[in-house]
């Protein structure tokens, strides 16, 4: 190709040729600063792919001339510390739950783990502080689907909640009234103006009459006459203003008709049995615990 010939009338630099609405770029040359300062990256890199682990190879990477390993740097500074905790883990395993929380040494070994464990593994459903989101229950109350005893507290983390991973998960199916057709959309909105009532919302008077009959018929061997619930059947309470998915009147009317079926993991077959018994001690001790 030609060389541009193009001189821009300004600054009496030639141009590259490149135009945008008008505007015309100098051909500038680089500042030599700049030069060297890539000049050095570029020497640096090497020395860098040399000196370090950085290339992928088909089933490992190259190791570099210093043998240096972030991960195994990691490793090493774990394994001292499992070292540093190992009296303290051994007497946490060998305890039971209330013996921790009666013994201020083991229980402040025990929060502290348990803290950690939950902001790493339990923080992304529950929240930093625990409060929960729709659908993921708040840890601070004192409402608990399952119970909130240390030992209830204990077999939910071990075992989880529908999964399909243990056998001894915690399981409660509540029927999908409207999808599985038990009852209509008119009976089902009878329903959810019931328990609007029972739980002490604005409700259709009329409406929640006829449907405390569908209730004591359908609903009352689960969450009791009173609307209290029970914690070993995992059925919610109906009268106070604590809800899982909302307590307005679509969303009662959507989980009456469909059902809720949470998931939660069985964590005594991720974590140890030193670490699940922190974490019911600090989910126990958030002040919601029974």
């Amino acid at each position: 190709m030609a060389e541009n010939k193009d001189i821009d009338a300004f600054s009496g630099i030639k141009t590259t040729g490149h135009e945008w609405d008008g505007i015309k770029e100098l051909d500038n040359p680089l500042p030599n600063w700049w030069r060297w300062i890539f000049y050095a990256c570029v020497v640096w890199s090497v020395g860098y792919w040399v000196a370090y682990p950085a290339w992928p190879l088909i089933s490992s990477h190259t190791k570099g001339v210093l043998g240096y390993s972030s991960r195994a740097e990691v490793a090493t500074e774990i394994a001292t510390a499992r070292q540093a905790q190992a009296g303290f883990r051994a007497k946490l395993e060998g305890a039971s739950l209330e013996q921790i929380r009666t013994q201020p040494d083991l229980l402040e070994f025990a929060l502290a783990g348990g803290r950690s464990a939950f902001n790493v593994n339990c923080s992304q459903c529950h929240g930093s502080g625990a409060q929960g989101f729709a659908g993921y229950p708040n840890l601070n109350d004192d409402e608990w689907l399952w119970g909130g005893s240390l030992v209830d507290i204990q077999k939910t983390i071990a075992h989880g909640a529908r999964n399909t991973d243990d056998d001894d998960a915690r399981t409660s199916d509540m029927p999908a009234f409207g999808r599985d057709e038990i009852l209509t959309e008119a009976q089902i909105s009878e329903v959810t103006e019931y328990v609007l009532k029972l739980s002490g919302q604005g409700h259709d008077a009329p409406k929640a009459e006829r449907g405390a009959a569908l209730y004591n018929d359908q609903c009352v061997a689960c969450h009791g006459k009173d609307g209290s619930g029970d914690s070993s059947l995992g059925a919610p309470a109906l009268n106070n203003a604590i809800w899982l998915y909302g307590g307005d009147r679509q969303t009662i009317n959507e989980t009456i008709s469909n059902s809720r079926r949470g998931v939660m993991p069985a964590w005594g077959k991720i974590l140890d049995p030193v670490t699940v018994k922190s974490l019911a001690v600090y989910v126990h001790s958030l002040g919601g615990g029974r």
